[in-house]
């Protein structure tokens, strides 16, 4: 049974020592990590623009080699500032995404957690008055929510109160001690402790999120279950996170007090104000600037798990809209084919391999299409007709009389006419109906202009006759046309 616990014990050291957490505090470059993330981000700077993030990673390199660390141990990697922020990203360390129109990274939970456990302010976790007298009146407080005996209770609640007139009865009569400034120093600390455990639970709660949005993608992406049983699962997995997990609860909590600003001002207030007492200028310089900074290192957790939501929600909604499995699934096959691509050149090549860039697209070697799009001419005519000397036949009526112009008629005819002659009049002096057509007014018009014509004063107006037997009216400026061009003369 010893064997049994011990095994069971040091399987769960193993997975614990497994996460990005611990991994980053035991590896070889530990101190370097630990000591650019805390310089990099704080609570007024959550996030750090990736161009900005390489060039400050890769002058903190140069300086330390400059100093003469990392020649002899190797503590320190041996690489470019953009190459460690891709290894963090890779290892869990650091997140990237997109704000507004840039790309910015942000400190996981992980990280965060690691950064805590380091804790490089000076205010190490110790036993003190402050926190047992916290983690006792937790406790308290957690038993008398519990206690199911109403008179119990009853006796509780009325000890607190004479308690609490005691006091008030100390300091009407002016006999109450001030309370000692190692207390409040003490009291500060626990404060501060306290307040950097807050951006950990937020990080975790969006990462909750963010791990909720790709799985409801994903399986809207795989088209197994119904849209609305996917969405309802996502609904009660988010209400799940807010109410059943510590950071869930924490965020609750905080958005209850940011969105009552008389709260805020009340804090800020509290804490402007324990930064003016005398005790205050026992902390140093990074703990002041951390007790000023608890409100708004809550506004900007929450703020972050807002818009962790609002992200999600935009992308769920859009995959709903837009959702067409018969593409998903395409798409999908499409980048399996190129992760798979790109798998294969890298195992022959490596990082120093220069890549020719693709220039131009490759242009498809199909004869019948334009190589160029300034050339709009054909590349060449059609074959002719071949006739079977039949005639067709029509199952209701000869559609042919609603095709195109007929051409030979309207040469014949104008071949009778003037060397000049006015297009509407020649036009009207067409007898047979069948080519007073209003096709065949566009088909004299065509043979006109390939003869040679001229504009002249007035408006020409002409009957046409449609095949169906109705009459169309066209009006059009008068046209002076050659029975024959020019050159033919």
């Amino acid at each position: 049974m010893t064997g049994s616990r011990a095994e069971g014990a040091y399987l769960r050291a193993l997975a614990a020592f497994k996460t990005p957490t611990l991994d980053l505090l035991h590896g070889r470059f530990a101190p370097f990590v630990v000591a650019v993330l805390s310089q990099m981000f704080s609570a007024d700077r959550p996030t750090v623009a990736v161009a900005d993030a390489h060039v400050e990673v890769g002058e903190m390199l140069d300086q330390l080699r400059a100093a003469g660390y990392g020649r002899d141990d190797r503590r320190l990697p041996a690489t470019t500032g953009r190459e460690v922020c891709r290894y963090w990203i890779k290892v869990g360390w650091l997140g990237q995404q997109i704000e507004g129109e840039s790309e910015v990274y942000r400190l996981t939970a992980h990280a965060v957690r690691a950064l805590e456990i380091a804790d490089l302010t000076g205010g190490g976790a110790r036993v003190s008055n402050s926190r047992v007298r916290t983690l006792l009146e937790a406790v308290e407080r957690l038993a008398g929510n519990a206690d199911d005996d109403p008179a119990r209770r009853l006796r509780r609640l009325r000890a607190e109160r004479a308690a609490l007139d005691a006091q008030i009865t100390a300091l009407e009569s002016g006999a109450a001690d001030p309370v000692p400034e190692d207390e409040l120093l003490e009291e500060a600390e626990n404060v501060l402790h306290l307040s950097r455990g807050l951006p950990a639970d937020f990080t975790r709660v969006a990462e909750s999120i963010k791990a909720m949005q790709r799985d409801v993608i994903r399986d809207l992406r795989r088209d197994e279950r119904p849209t609305g049983e996917v969405l309802r699962e996502y609904l009660l997995r988010g209400q799940q996170v807010m109410q059943s997990t510590r950071e869930g609860q924490a965020f609750a909590g905080a958005l209850r007090l940011i969105g009552d600003p008389e709260r805020i001002d009340e804090l800020t207030e509290q804490l402007h104000g324990l930064l003016a007492r005398p005790f205050a200028q026992l902390l140093d310089g990074t703990q002041r600037t951390e007790l000023d900074m608890i409100g708004r290192r809550m506004e900007l957790g929450v703020q972050e798990v807002l818009t962790a939501q609002r992200r999600a929600s935009h992308v769920i909604a859009g995959q709903v809209r837009t959702h067409d499995p018969a593409r998903d699934r395409q798409v999908d096959e499409l980048l399996r084919d190129v992760i798979a691509g790109m798998q294969a050149w890298t195992q022959t090549r490596t990082p120093e391999t220069p890549v020719e860039p693709l220039r131009r697209l490759p242009v498809a070697s199909i004869g019948h299409l334009r190589q160029s799009l300034g050339d709009i001419r054909p590349p060449g005519s059609p074959a002719a007709l071949v006739t079977q000397g039949q005639d067709a036949e029509f199952v209701d009526a000869d559609t042919r009389a609603w095709g195109g112009p007929h051409y030979a008629e309207l040469e014949a005819h104008v071949s009778g006419l003037a060397d000049e002659f006015d297009l509407g009049e020649a036009f009207q002096a067409i007898t047979a109906e069948s080519t007073r057509r209003p096709v065949d007014l566009l088909g004299l018009l065509e043979i006109a202009h390939r003869n040679g014509l001229a504009e002249a004063d007035g408006v020409s107006i002409v009957e046409t006759v449609r095949p169906d037997g109705t009459a169309r009216r066209f009006a059009f400026g008068s046209v002076t046309a050659h029975a024959r061009k020019e050159e033919e003369r």
